[in-house]
């Protein structure tokens, strides 16, 4: 490894963030990959815009194979401190609707179900009975 094991903060890596100064931040190391900018397979800007912020899902995403992952070796300069990177936030699902387990509401509500167009088709029937004959 390159780097002298020095601990650096997120705003510390954050100023460099430019073609000619470009760190980045990968399952809490830090590599100075200004070098590799020219020869980065997805273009500068793909590592220029992941300066600033914890880059390892992005890293990970891509599905980097296993020699460009010891080629990083050579651009490590330290270690992040973790209590200066803000903490992800884990997608929590919305709580679902309590259903009504009342068996009475179920059975009133089917029995409508029922009830309702019977009664409808009932007066309609009434209703042709009554002005036929009159």
């Amino acid at each position: 490894m390159g780097g002298d094991g020095k601990v650096y903060t997120l705003a510390d890596v954050s100023e460099h963030n430019s073609p000619q100064d470009c760190w980045l931040v990968i399952d809490g190391k830090v590599y100075d990959v200004t070098k590799f900018l020219e020869d980065h397979p997805g273009g500068d800007e793909v590592l220029l815009s992941a300066t600033g912020k914890d880059a390892t899902d992005d890293f990970e995403d891509v599905g980097h194979s296993t020699s460009a992952r010891s080629m990083m070796d050579e651009y490590y300069v330290g270690d992040i401190d973790t209590s200066t990177v803000p903490t992800k936030n884990q997608y929590v699902p919305p709580k679902q609707p309590v259903y009504n387990q009342d068996k009475t509401s179920e059975f009133i509500i089917k029995l409508l179900q029922f009830l309702v167009p019977l009664l409808i088709l009932g007066l309609a029937v009434g209703v042709r009975f009554y002005t036929k004959s009159a």
